[in-house]
């Protein structure tokens, strides 16, 4: 629903859901180009077909939602009445989300992943086994990551993206990220403050 990377190579992409683990660990650079990387002028695509790189972005994107989306039903679970709603949010506004770019993919023929990544598979098996405050902090600290990660990617399509559609959403969901980004900031220094006060005021061992 982790950030900031350097090189993103176009030509390692591929329509497989697990292929999509390392693209998403790296989306500072999508195009993987060093800066002084010279290139031809892009050709048109096909009547009802992206190019390269809005394809790309589509399937990072629904990648990353569907993330959200799992995390977010996963955190349910959890004991803080700020992390839930956070919680219920990331599954309404990333289903919502996910719902608006399927059917553009669907329009541009863009094949999109079904579930998680590998890389998030192993995330949430790892907030599976956690509880409590340890799953809270490790739950909003993974959507700080996460929520950079897909700001850095709408920005990139926004700015460089061919598809006149696919350009509309990224701008139209980018407002709603940074949103998410600066609740999960927000909480996660309530949950810091929290468990100060608690140390404190916990028993000493004699």
């Amino acid at each position: 629903m982790r950030v900031f990377a350097t090189a993103l190579g176009l030509a390692v992409f591929c329509a497989s859901p697990l292929s999509l683990s390392p693209l998403l660990a790296q989306i500072g650079n999508p195009a993987g180009m060093a800066p002084d990387t010279r290139m031809e002028a892009p050709g048109q695509p096909a009547p009802h077909q992206t190019n390269y790189q809005d394809r790309l972005f589509a399937q990072l994107a629904a990648a990353g939602g569907a993330a959200e989306v799992e995390f977010g039903k996963l955190a349910k679970k959890s004991g803080n009445s700020a992390v839930t709603a956070f919680a219920r949010r990331m599954v309404d506004d990333h289903s919502a989300a996910k719902a608006k770019l399927k059917s553009l993919a669907e329009t541009s023929k863009i094949p999109l992943p079904e579930g998680l990544d590998e890389e998030h598979e192993r995330q949430r098996a790892e907030l599976e086994k956690l509880d409590g405050a340890k799953f809270d902090i490790a739950y909003i600290s993974g959507q700080i990551t996460d929520h950079q990660k897909t700001v850095q990617l709408l920005e990139w399509e926004i700015g460089s993206g061919q598809d006149a559609d696919l350009q509309h959403f990224a701008s139209e969901t980018l407002p709603t990220v940074l949103e998410h980004l600066q609740l999960a900031r927000d909480i996660k220094a309530e949950l810091a403050s929290q468990a100060i006060a608690d140390a404190a005021t916990a028993p000493t061992k004699q």
